[in-house]
């Protein structure tokens, strides 16, 4: 489908608005991504002078379009849907349950060793979003933490860590978009400068030592105490789990999987042929996990079969059960990315913001917070951080064009913190959507809980970014915002009453 893009004007930000506003309100996120996109399409056949019904047809060529450029992402949702199937039909994932529920004692460990985990997958957010929910979601329901709060600690433990993260498909991006600014090596300068990334971890630990939820959060962590799990239905995984299963029956088929995704994305991205590591897991990253997530599958039929934990057409049904499981979050993504592409290629979203931020003469000791926030809204609007820092960059690199100046590294940092920010909160991001999806709760509830979150940080940012404009260097901005987010956070337990659950 080769369109025109179409400068709309203020109302190019409209689909989004709408989107977002009829999830919220109705709590049902098919019709109102729908009712997004067709709004779009409606924008844009007015402005074109075409029909109505050249919008609805629209409505589903870019469907068709965006399932043809994510392909690799569908069929790596898939394969990776079907491990988590098998792994927990094997008895590995009770028996790592178990195990792990043995070492970790509380809810505190319980929470620390979820965060660590995210951390430790910072290749890629899907991946991680995924990953940890499969392995962690029994140990947390074992110690009554709801699913609603390990959705949010997977969440702030994918894209913020993947944005800091020297070597991840995010930071190859990113540094590509810097090319004109110093390349990767603006990119580690830039870390610094990431204020919400890691406003964002701090808060994560403070939360999982300390216990002090506050807003839905903590409503839901009460319901998950009185036994009220706020976890899908989970006799869609296939049948009850093999007795005989064991921890390796998890941890190998997940290790290969990992270990594999990284080797993937080296081979996918020419790192054999001698293109550099980190250039090679950045070209093409979906097609290397899809590498991994089938290598991952290939061992579990090889540990499983050999020991009849269950029979071949058991564990065919299995996968095929795990591709069914992934279809309705899979179906979100699909709108997401359509209404994305609505904004991004036919209406000029995008452009307008851009062309506002460009066209407005202020200070440049004000651009910092300016980016900041212009980046979480554009970011939240569309649900994407890529797309977000690919529009922003550029033209905060042009704004400095030339120029020596020391607010270059510290409105980059916005750039991204903003794009990451809006990315997080947001009900049409991929992060989000995914992060639900391993967590296995409402994706409405995971949205409702964590936005206040996530907007206490992102406020806290905001003065972070205005003192930035006038203090040289990261270290005071970030030690102020650390510390006002940590008063902040005892202010709002208090005021909730009750004490931690750490």
């Amino acid at each position: 489908m080769e369109l025109e893009l179409l400068y709309t004007g203020w109302v190019s930000i409209l689909p989004p608005v709408i989107a977002i506003v009829l999830a919220l309100v109705t709590k049902e996120v098919y019709s109102s991504l729908f009712a997004g996109i067709l709004s779009g399409m409606l924008i844009y056949s007015f402005a074109s002078g075409d029909s109505i019904l050249a919008a609805v047809t629209r409505v589903f060529d870019m469907m068709a379009k965006k399932i043809g450029e994510n392909g690799y992402m569908i069929i790596f949702l898939a394969l990776l849907w079907a491990v988590v199937v098998e792994v927990t039909r094997s008895g590995g994932s009770q028996a790592y349950g178990k195990w792990a529920g043995a070492k970790l004692k509380s809810r505190r460990s319980s929470q620390l060793a979820t965060a660590l985990l995210g951390l430790l997958i910072f290749i890629d957010d899907g991946f991680n979003c995924l990953t940890v929910g499969t392995v962690m979601g029994p140990i947390t329901d074992k110690h009554k933490i709801s699913r609603e709060k390990l959705a949010y600690l997977i969440d702030a433990t994918a894209a913020p860590v993947c944005i800091i993260a020297p070597v991840s498909s995010w930071a190859v991006a990113v540094a590509s978009e810097l090319d004109s600014a110093g390349g990767f090596d603006a990119f580690l300068k830039v870390i610094p400068y990431n204020l919400y990334a890691l406003l964002t971890l701090l808060m994560v630990f403070v939360l999982c030592v300390t216990g002090m939820d506050f807003g839905p959060m903590r409503q839901a962590e009460a319901r998950a105490a009185a036994g009220e799990s706020g976890q899908l239905k989970s006799s869609s995984q296939g049948g009850a789990p093999s007795p005989k299963g064991r921890v390796i029956d998890l941890v190998l088929p997940i290790l290969v999987l990992v270990v594999c995704a990284i080797l993937g994305m080296a081979y996918v991205g020419g790192f054999f042929s001698g293109t550099p590591f980190s250039e090679a897991i950045g070209a093409n990253p979906t097609a290397g996990l899809t590498l991994g997530a089938f290598a991952g599958l290939i061992t579990a039929m090889a540990l499983y079969l050999p020991r009849r934990l269950m029979t071949f057409t058991a564990f065919m049904e299995g996968a095929v059960q795990g591709i069914q499981n992934i279809v309705p979050p899979m179906l979100i993504l699909i709108l997401s990315w359509s209404l994305s592409g609505v904004c991004r290629e036919m209406i000029g979203t995008g452009a307008f913001v851009s062309q506002f931020i460009d066209q407005v003469s202020l200070s440049l000791n004000l651009l910092p917070v300016i980016v900041f926030a212009v980046a979480a809204f554009l970011s939240f609007s569309t649900g994407t951080a890529w797309g977000t820092f690919g529009i922003l960059i550029p033209i905060v690199t042009m704004i400095f064009d030339g120029s020596t100046s020391p607010l270059l590294i510290p409105t980059l940092g916005a750039t991204l913190a903003g794009s990451v920010c809006g990315d997080h909160c947001s009900p049409l991001s991929d992060t989000t959507i995914l992060s639900s999806t391993g967590a296995q709760v409402r994706h409405i509830d995971h949205v409702e809980t964590q936005l206040p979150y996530a907007t206490l940080v992102a406020v806290i940012c905001a003065l972070g970014y205005l003192l930035m404009g006038f203090v040289p260097g990261p270290w005071i901005p970030l030690a102020l915002s650390a510390a006002v987010l940590l008063v902040v956070l005892c202010v709002l337990f208090r005021r909730g009453g009750g004490e931690g659950r750490g």
